[in-house]
């Protein structure tokens, strides 16, 4: 591995992890002593980050990460709702034993999603619906789906600091469940509807609801105001 695609590796890591805040300036003297690297393999890295839409560069070689957007959380949500019930019903219409095993495998080790989870709660969750992806044997859309979700991850992590209910957790399990079970006996109707409820009751629409909420106060804020000076 070269500096870059170690620097590349290690940035992207704390991108996702959350160490790395949305919107904040990475200071990139300081992290490349911090990785062990010259600010050269860094900036490489950076470039990489940012035709992933993790990381902005501008002309003054400024580098922020990018900022979590209403609009952006919409768009992951809306072609999520297209392909991931997609990817679920060829997954119970081509599904092998071997498909089928590791499915339920990783249906086994998920780990419900609290508040600020770690890498590993969230790889039991990407494991679970890339063993289903996986089972499409459709490699365009396993390639497609797995490229949206490190950057959906961010918008996972940000809807889960309003927190779960036991309510929430338990439809969600009942959700991993059901694919399983739909997938397992082949009825790809089912699995396809399954997922699609999956998707709409996701952490990432949460966060679609979250940022729309906060882009939309200031503009109430100011009609509040107009309407005071008017009183």
């Amino acid at each position: 591995m070269t500096k870059a695609e170690s620097a590349y590796e290690l940035v992207r890591a704390r991108l996702l992890s959350g160490d790395l805040l949305p919107g904040a300036v990475i200071p990139q003297a300081a992290l490349a002593r911090e990785l062990g690297v010259s600010t050269t393999p860094l900036r490489e890295a950076l470039r990489r980050l940012m035709t992933e839409g993790l990381v902005e560069l501008d002309a003054h070689r400024d580098a922020r990460v990018t900022r979590l957007t209403a609009e952006e959380a919409r768009d992951l949500v809306e072609i999520r709702r297209s392909l991931d019930p997609l990817a679920a019903g060829l997954a119970a219409e081509r599904r092998t034993r071997d498909d089928l095993a590791r499915i339920r495998q990783a249906a086994d080790e998920l780990q419900p999603l609290h508040t600020d989870p770690g890498p590993a709660e969230l790889l039991t969750h990407r494991r679970f619906h890339v063993a289903i992806y996986t089972a499409s044997h459709n490699q365009l859309l396993v390639q497609t789906l797995d490229g949206l979700w490190d950057k959906a991850d961010r918008y996972r992590r940000l809807a889960l600091e309003d927190g779960r209910s036991d309510e929430d957790l338990e439809r969600t399990h009942a959700e991993h469940l059901a694919l399983v079970d739909a997938i397992a006996v082949g009825d790809t109707a089912t699995a396809a509807a399954v997922m699609l409820a999956h998707v709409d009751a996701s952490l990432g629409a949460r966060a679609v609801a979250r940022l729309t909420a906060a882009a939309t106060q200031p503009v109430a804020r100011s009609l509040r105001g107009i309407r005071g000076g008017r009183g």
